[in-house]
């Protein structure tokens, strides 16, 4: 009876709670129920491992840093022989000969005339001013100058009042060579053709309408002043007003052999040391080229001094240059250091490998049973994460036929002291011998699996790793941030 009356009080106690729950208000069941909700899912949260994830990518190791270089060259500024207005004979940028014509002086000026530009010269100078302003820096406002007289030099000479041949006059009184060399006048000499006098070139170059005041500068004589760019001034010389004897009229550059001058960080001299060359890519226009390197030092400032030998005329008319310095030029797969780990494989000789039914699969023949007069043995499927030569080198293509070597065969296939039997042959090779290979834990099928990686370059938070290598990484494969938090096959939440 005592149990029924048990039984009877329990149930009893039941219905008072129930009486109690439901004279509560609804809205207060719901958030006590909430509440609770929100305590467990906080509890198992901070219980419970989480993983990070890095998207895998492609690239160098680190950018390749990106300087300003001052550009030193063998120039000479050419004074008017007089007095007068200036008709231009030579656009700028181009290669003129010793004795060739450069421009003439008048006593009258020339008037203006209206010319309308073709449309392939209006498309050329809008492809120049989209280039300019893609590749324009604020910081670097000396740019906006020296592209205005690119610009003002390019109309000029589309307008036709910088061209070889400016007139009927000259013409038919012309009395150069095709080259725009005068014939049989001594080298430098004007001469009288007209209204005009002709005015030659002393030294064969390059023509640039432009002065800066760095025309005498060379490796020997400069100083870290030279390397300021806020002090930087650029005279334009392309002018339609009367100019007098002994003025600036356009200078020659003489050579195509040309210095950059790059001032260096204590850092980046340091990564620069011991090079003998190296290639600068011009971000003006993605151009690229090799040049000799030597690290100097300029009063307290360091500085590379890259010597090139082509490429001046493009950058004829610029004195600084954008230039980035292609150090890093090993490229592959970037992941972090950080989910590096290394996981141990038995390594077994690779002219025990064999071929699965059908000839289909690689794998080892184990030995079940060596008792009797002829052992009994089954085939092993073997998942080879590495497959090496006799020099310890990765196999690669073309490399099959040679058996000398070994793999690296995953540890939960065999047991250590298995012994493996050689095809057709009584050669056996008993399971010991162990070694480790590098990898990360890739988690794109949700758990961890163990991806084999061959390192090229590395610094202290990334590396540098190979494409294509057996169980190995692609471009945006997601890994385990931090290798070492995980085991392999760990369900990843």
């Amino acid at each position: 009876m005592s149990g029924r009356n048990q039984f009877l009080n329990t149930l009893k106690k039941i219905f008072i709670v129930l009486k109690k729950l439901l004279t509560h208000n609804i809205a207060t069941i719901m958030f006590g129920a909430l509440f609770l909700y929100m305590i467990v899912t906080v509890i198992l949260y901070s219980t419970s491992s989480h993983v990070t994830s890095y998207q895998v990518t492609v690239g160098p190791l680190t950018k390749n840093p990106v300087c300003t270089a001052l550009a030193i060259r063998e120039e000479q500024i050419v004074p008017a022989g007089a007095s007068g207005y200036v008709e231009y004979y030579a656009r700028e940028g181009m290669q003129v000969r010793k004795n060739g014509s450069v421009y003439a002086i008048t006593n009258t000026r020339k008037e203006p005339k209206t010319v309308e530009l073709s449309e392939e010269q209006l498309e050329k100078m809008r492809s120049n001013m989209a280039n300019f302003s893609y590749g324009f820096s604020g910081s670097d406002f000396y740019d906006a100058y020296s592209f205005k007289y690119e610009l003002q030099g390019s109309i000029l000479q589309a307008a036709g009042i910088m061209e070889q041949d400016s007139d009927n006059e000259k013409k038919e009184n012309d009395t150069s060579d095709e080259s725009g060399a005068l014939v049989g006048e001594e080298v430098g000499s004007p001469v009288a053709l007209g209204r005009q006098t002709i005015y030659t070139a002393p030294e064969a170059g390059i023509v640039v309408y432009s002065t800066d005041g760095y025309e005498s500068l060379t490796t020997e004589n400069i100083t870290e002043d030279a390397f300021s760019e806020k002090s930087y001034k650029k005279t334009d010389l392309l002018t339609s007003k009367e100019i007098a004897a002994g003025d600036a009229v356009y200078k020659v550059i003489t050579s195509e052999n040309w210095t950059l001058m790059v001032p260096l960080t204590d850092k980046l001299a340091a990564t620069l040391s011991g090079r003998e060359s190296i290639k600068v890519k011009f971000t003006k226009d993605g151009e690229s080229q090799n040049g000799s390197l030597s690290i100097v030092q300029i009063g307290n400032q360091k500085a590379a001094k890259i010597q090139l030998k082509n490429g001046m005329p493009r950058y004829a008319s610029d004195r600084f240059l954008e230039v980035e310095l292609v150090i890093n030029t090993q490229s592959g797969l970037k992941i972090p250091v950080s989910s590096v780990v290394e996981k141990e494989f038995y390594t077994i000789p690779r002219d025990f490998l064999a071929q699965g039914d059908n000839g289909e699969g690689k794998g080892f023949i184990r030995e079940v049973d060596s008792k009797g007069s002829s052992p009994v043995t089954e085939f092993v499927d073997a998942v080879i994460y590495k497959e090496v030569n006799g020099k310890g080198e990765e196999i690669g293509w073309g490399e099959e036929d040679d058996t000398s070597g070994y793999c690296y065969v995953d540890k939960k296939t065999f047991q250590e002291g298995d012994v493996l039997k050689k095809p057709d042959s009584s050669e056996t090779y008993t399971i010991e011998r162990t070694d480790e290979l590098q990898g990360v834990y890739g988690m794109n099928k949700g758990y961890a699996v163990f991806r084999q990686i061959n390192i090229l370059d590395q610094n202290e938070e990334y590396c540098i790793v190979s494409q294509g290598t057996s169980y190995g990484l692609q471009a945006f494969d997601y890994i385990v941030l931090e290798g070492e938090s995980v085991k392999e096959e760990e369900i990843l939440h």
